[in-house]
């Protein structure tokens, strides 16, 4: 018996290094965030991102370029949900980003009332090519806020907080997913629509969109990030400095999607270089930006 739980934890202990490996590949600033999770809060941030991230990516071209066609990619995605549902109620999968999240799953209390919203909006990706307001909130949620939920269970593990509080926490969690996710979208437009026929915000697209557009996505954003930052205080230290710079780096590329004009924004995706992120994860670290200061709007682009 103690040589198979040896097995199972040397196991998992891959299975948590791949998620790592994952997230590194394709997010430099979340991956860069992640370094300032404290202890196992980290690993757990990890297997998260590293679960959402493969689902996203077999909705967005991944099989379509090893050959797949549209059934067997909706196949592809339905068995990943699958597998998913499954691990989460023995504890194990085969493949190791799927057991890496299932062991972050049942140890933080992730269960399938934050899964399948996830995994429907990766659904929609397959069908829908427009939202209407309603049918993008409800992507929106599915896609980015309940990815927002799940992280806030990984930082509040272990730690007791009141019903009240974890209440105001929810909010904040699933407005900042919300904000990087239409972050994303409006960097994205183009890209979106160009190679995968998406258009995600209600009556935007790249033949009509101008300066009035981006200024009313942009203020929703800004709400976004205020209200995530009006709770940031009340998650744990082991947290809280981890979350403040991923809000300070969106909070940038807001900045610079906002001095870049309308008609460049569908020619050029934009980005925060490196440099700047570094000095940015500086100024926070010091306290100089963030959590304790007064953090700067996001109008303000930093030099690079």
């Amino acid at each position: 018996m103690s040589r198979d739980r040896d097995a199972l934890a040397d196991y998992t202990a891959a299975a948590l290094k791949s998620s790592a490996v994952v997230l590194r590949s394709y997010s430099t600033s979340f991956g860069l965030a992640s370094r300032l999770f404290e202890g196992s809060v980290r690993r757990q941030v990890e297997s998260v991102y590293a679960l959402v991230r493969v689902a996203d990516e077999i909705v967005d071209g991944v099989t379509s370029a090893a050959g797949l066609t549209p059934e067997d990619t909706r196949r592809q995605l339905d068995d990943f949900e699958r597998e998913t549902e499954r691990a989460l109620d023995t504890g194990y999968s085969t493949n190791l980003v799927v057991h890496a999240f299932a062991h972050t799953a049942r140890r933080t209390g992730i269960g399938t009332d934050l899964t399948r919203p996830f995994f429907a909006s990766m659904r929609a990706d397959l069908e829908q090519a427009e939202h209407t307001p309603e049918s993008f909130a409800v992507y929106v949620y599915g896609s980015a806020e309940v990815v927002g939920l799940m992280c806030l269970k990984c930082f509040l593990d272990g730690h007791a907080v009141s019903a009240t509080e974890t209440k105001k926490l929810e909010r904040g969690a699933r407005h900042l997913g919300a904000a990087f996710q239409k972050v994303n979208f409006l960097r994205d437009l183009a890209e979106d629509f160009e190679a995968l026929g998406r258009s995600y915000f209600p009556d935007v697209s790249p033949d009509n969109f101008d300066e009035a557009h981006k200024e009313r996505l942009l203020a929703d954003i800004e709400h976004d990030l205020s209200e995530s930052r009006a709770v940031l205080r009340g998650l744990p230290p082991s947290s809280r400095r981890a979350v403040a710079l991923a809000q300070e780096l969106f909070a940038e590329l807001a900045a610079r999607i906002r001095a870049t004009p309308a008609s460049e924004l569908m020619r050029t995706r934009i980005s925060v270089p490196n440099t700047v992120k570094l000095r940015i994860a500086a100024a926070v670290l010091t306290g100089k930006r963030g959590l304790e200061s007064s953090s700067p709007h996001p109008s303000r682009v930093e030099a690079q």
